[in-house]
């Protein structure tokens, strides 16, 4: 493997900076420590040239301002695979925007790839095993084993050579522009910070609890997350989410309710047994006003002829993916197919929901569909 290059201190990543200026092509990945921090932070950030990896420590050099005009410079292609973590944990913590933004995991999707996790993908095309016993790892530990460092690095070590060959198969196909559009808005989506709204609402299911379970998933919830903050633990390593779920709709009144519910160890049981019945209690008094509300939202039913020409074009999708080698739903996902169906008479040409590759590659096909 190219030699690694750790980057501890701020004069080190000012030369590092430098270096990343003169050069065209740039392959990225980060670390973080998600699994293990109540607030996620991005603990590795790595960075392939050519010749050299490079590992900065954010944890040691916090500004990382010398690199925002390197991620910003359209000149340099930033190479990720699967970015989409990547881009939102370096916007939030660091303010860097990507701009010319290539993921290699979007490039093999569009190649028709079976498997496109990176340890499959370098396995299949440079006989690579990626061991991957370090992914969850607890990244801000200090100071890291090399052997950790050496894995971190192996991510992008590769992500130039892969590029090349990606783009080469990508153009002889003609779907590079698919590819670099489906980039260039990914290098867009932003993390979405924590608000004042009630925690149920983020709670996946809360919106089918009745009103009494919903009050005590607000209850166990808050608790959950003041314990996760004084430990400095994510969430679910206090309770996991299928014990609140069972603890909200069981009601339970005592300790012995708790002991059948899933997941709630013995162990668990007597550090928090007592707190989670009182966390019950409190959700039960909290007002209306305090609880989540999940909007009600009704789309129309679809007409007959609507409701045919979505059966259409779900078999026009099913064919075009076998023609093309290519995911159903990377092709065309089922809400751009219904809202298609749904257009009014004569409105096709005034459709705007449309990326760019599938209006030019698909929209005659589409058109002929549903005026049919």
């Amino acid at each position: 493997m190219t030699p690694i290059t750790m980057i501890t201190t701020q004069d080190q990543l000012a030369q590092a900076a430098l270096l990343f200026q003169k050069q065209t092509l740039l392959a990225c990945d980060l670390e973080a420590d998600s699994m293990h921090h109540y607030r996620e932070q991005v603990c590795l950030l790595q960075i392939s040239t050519e010749t050299e990896n490079f590992i900065i420590d954010p944890l040691a050099c916090p500004d990382l301002s010398p690199l925002v005009p390197i991620f910003a410079d359209p000149a340099i292609v930033k190479i990720f695979h699967g970015a989409d973590y990547d881009v939102r944990m370096l916007h939030r913590g660091f303010g860097i925007e990507i701009n010319n933004l290539f993921d290699t995991m979007i490039a093999c999707q569009f190649l028709g790839e079976p498997a496109v996790g990176l340890a499959a993908v370098l396995k299949k095309r440079f006989n690579v095993e990626l061991d991957k016993k370090y992914q969850q790892a607890d990244w801000s530990r200090r100071p890291l084993p090399p052997e950790m460092l050496d894995y971190a690095a192996t991510d992008t070590s590769l992500l130039q050579r892969l590029y090349g060959e990606l783009t080469a198969e990508l153009t002889g196909k003609g779907r590079l522009s698919w590819v670099l559009e489906e980039c260039e808005l990914l290098s867009r989506v932003r993390t979405t910070e924590r608000s004042d709204a009630p925690l149920g609402t983020r709670f996946k299911g809360a919106a089918r609890m009745r009103p009494q379970a919903l009050a005590i998933l607000e209850g166990v919830l808050r608790f959950r997350d003041e314990e996760a903050q004084k430990r400095d633990l994510p969430p679910f390593k206090i309770i996991g989410n299928d014990s609140v779920r069972e603890i909200a709709e069981r009601n339970p009144v005592s300790v012995a309710d708790l002991s059948g519910i899933s997941g709630l160890s013995p162990k668990l049981l007597e550090r928090y047994s007592r707190s989670i019945l009182q966390a019950v209690r409190d959700g039960k008094k909290l007002p209306a006003t305090e609880l989540p509300v999940f909007a009600t939202k009704r789309k129309p039913e679809r007409s007959h002829h609507q409701d045919e020409c979505l059966k259409k074009l779900k078999e026009w999708r099913t064919q075009k993916s076998a023609e093309l080698g290519i995911d159903a739903g990377i092709m065309a996902n089922n809400a751009l197919l219904e809202e298609l169906a749904e257009l009014p008479a004569g409105s096709f040409s005034d459709y705007s929901g449309f990326k760019e590759w599938q209006c030019s590659v698909f929209s005659e096909e589409l058109q002929k569909i549903i005026s049919g």
